[in-house]
């Protein structure tokens, strides 16, 4: 029964388009369960204008410019007892909230009802005190939960509350004006029956806003006519961050200009269908184009939350996200924009310490349990708290065959094929679907398939669970990781100081191939000056040998004998005939010739004592008393 009781809830929410659970609890109670009765208490029924019966018309287009309206039948009582129901639903949830504002020293009581938004409130305000909601500073409102759309019932006001409100100063610090510049605005944009959430940095101007939702809705920006933007001169040229929009998300509307144009509206009564009459009317009231009127936009509930034959699956995931926010409000998952292979890397194949679990979510349009899990389950705030603390979520829609086959192989090539085939026998009727992956033992896998048909408890508990299961694995899996580091580290360690040894070894074999370099080097340097210093020793010794006079006979006349002593170690004695006449130079070129040059050697005579190298060498022996015969004696200098 309670199976049956959450289809019927489902069904009655896609068909009537009413949000509020309570309400649709509400009209179901009211209607004993009955589908029908309850889609008949809610669904508007227009009454003629003219007859005042209940009789609803319904305007279908039939051919260019013309319009048929087909008049339907209902119980004469039926709109009678809507009317009671809604009414006596706002009595229940209309309590009124009184308030005393404070503005400028003066005090004014304001009584709103509990069904007001804070919009609602400001616009009272400008309207009382005269100063524009983008300029209002109130105080004593409820802080992050006073948004514009927020239920002034739901703030838990104080009886006679006093608020304090102030108007904005017209000059702005550059400190505010950076931090403006730098906001993210969020825009909620009705068009139709689509709703657009779009998100611009504060340097963004209006102008631009409206050319990006030419893109989207096709109505060229000099047709635009919008709702909800503050009177700013020269709104277009405006950046975000001045025009004074509301936070955390300013609500807007959009809708083409009307064109004039004639049209031809047929009346027929449908009610006798063989006495029906056919009435023409000539009418050039303001009426949509052509073009506008036969636009098919399917309504954001009703179409799938994919395209048919996505081919990028990163792209398919971003617009999966968007449509859902934009079916289910922001209070919702945030859902990973990007393919399955980048939410497992980025969930499951980080460090443990940094890693999460992964839910997949799996829609199907053609489940009845999708919008009461999506709504309901998804929308609850102790669900989507253990998702965002624990979970990366990736969404995608199986309601065309194509997606279906694309998400199959990207699990098979990410996960395996188990893990494909696990996903494919999961029947329509059981989903929606989340399908928790986790890291278990170094390998990616399935932990858990929680279905769609499920309440809140059980889907807190599933979550629980795996969470539970993994918080364990992934402390096994970080002691595991902090014990590889360590042994990595001490390898690590160990492996630089064996490579500041080799290093340090290398170093000294350098040295010391440098020193061995720069001794051969040496070595090789004296080695050629001291060959360059026997060259010239030798050059000289040769010289001064072809400079010494040839030796006289001993019998000739005029001879003197000279004999020399050698210096230490050498102990014995040169002796030489020359003949008088010669002069000192010839017996100092005969010493040199010997290897004793007198740059090195001093000649002293022994009688009296004097060093002849200090004496003219162009003086003759006999004239240096060297005659007739000498000894003399060389001493190194």
């Amino acid at each position: 029964m309670a199976e049956n009781r959450e289809e019927i809830l489902a069904n009655f929410q896609t068909i009537t388009n009413v949000e509020d659970v309570d309400e649709a609890l509400f009209h179901l109670e009211e209607s004993n369960w009955d589908l029908l009765s309850a889609i008949n208490r809610v669904l508007p029924q227009d009454g003629n204008s003219t007859t005042q019966s209940n009789n609803a018309q319904d305007e279908e287009m039939i051919d260019d410019d013309i319009s048929v309206i087909t008049p339907k039948n209902h119980p004469p009582d039926r709109q009678d007892n809507n009317q009671a129901s809604t009414s006596s639903l706002r009595k229940s949830s209309s309590d009124l909230v009184e308030l005393q504002v404070n503005c400028n020293n003066k005090i004014k009581e304001i009584i709103m009802s509990g069904t007001a938004t804070v919009s609602d409130l400001k616009n009272r305000l400008e309207m009382v005190f005269g100063i524009p909601v983008c300029q209002q500073q109130i105080s004593g409102l409820g802080g992050s939960k006073a948004t514009s759309t927020a239920l002034l019932s739901s703030l838990g006001l104080a009886r006679n509350a006093v608020l304090r409100l102030k108007a904005a100063d017209g000059l702005m610090a550059d400190e505010e004006v950076a931090e403006r510049l730098t906001t993210t605005y969020v825009l909620h944009v009705k068009h139709e029956d689509r709703d657009y959430t779009l998100k611009y940095p504060g340097t963004k101007t209006v102008q631009e806003v409206k050319n990006d939702l030419f893109s989207l809705t096709d109505i060229p920006v000099r047709h635009q006519v919008w709702t909800g933007w503050p009177n700013v001169t020269g709104l277009d040229d405006t950046v975000l961050a001045m025009v004074g929009l509301n936070l955390p998300q300013h609500e807007l509307t959009v809708r083409g200009a009307p064109k004039q144009r004639e049209y031809k509206r047929i009346i027929v009564d449908s009610s006798d269908s063989e006495n029906s009459s056919v009435e023409e009317v000539e009418d050039a009231d303001t009426f949509p184009a052509e073009d506008e009127m036969f636009v098919d936009v399917p309504s954001d509930r009703l179409q799938p939350l994919m395209s048919e034959r996505v081919r990028d699956e990163a792209l398919g995931c971003i617009e999966f996200a968007q449509r859902f926010r934009a079916r289910y409000g922001p209070n919702s998952p945030n859902f990973f924009e990007g393919t399955l292979q980048d939410a497992i890397k980025e969930s499951c194949l980080t460090p443990a310490k940094e890693r999460k679990l992964l839910a997949v979510y799996l829609h199907h349009e053609h489940s009845v349990l999708s919008n009461v899990f999506c709504a309901q389950l998804l929308g609850c705030e102790t669900v989507l708290q253990t998702l965002s603390a624990n979970f990366i979520v990736y969404g995608w829609d199986l309601t065309y065959p194509d997606n279906m086959n694309l998400l199959l192989t990207s699990v098979t090539n990410a996960l395996d094929l188990v893990a494909s085939r696990t996903i494919q026998r999961i029947p329509i009727d059981r989903l929606p679907a989340l399908i928790i992956i986790m890291r278990l033992r170094s390998n990616t896998e399935i932990y858990s398939v929680i279905n769609g048909n499920v309440g809140v408890s059980e889907l807190v508990g599933g979550l629980m669970e795996a969470v539970e299961r993994f918080a364990v694995q992934r402390e096994e899996d970080a002691k595991v990781e902090r014990e590889r580091l360590a042994r990595q580290r001490v390898k690590w360690e160990q492996d630089e100081a064996y490579q500041m040894s080799l290093d340090a070894d290398r170093a000294k074999e350098e040295v010391k191939k440098q020193l061995e370099l720069e001794r051969n080097q040496e070595i090789e340097r004296a080695e050629s000056e001291r060959q360059m210093q026997e060259a010239h020793k030798e050059a000289q010794r040769l010289g001064a040998e072809a400079r010494v006079p040839p030796e006289p006979e001993a019998d000739a006349g005029d001879v003197t004998r000279i004999r020399v002593r050698l210096p230490p170690p050498h102990h014995e004695c040169l002796e030489r005939r020359f003949r008088a006449e010669d002069t000192l130079a010839g017996l100092l070129d005969f010493l040199a010739s010997k290897g004793y040059p007198q740059e090195n050697y001093k000649v002293i005579s022994s009688w009296p004592r004097r060093d002849l190298t200090a004496e003219s060498q162009s003086s003759t022996l006999k004239a240096l008393n060297l005659y007739p015969q000498e000894t003399i004696v060389l001493e190194e200098r």
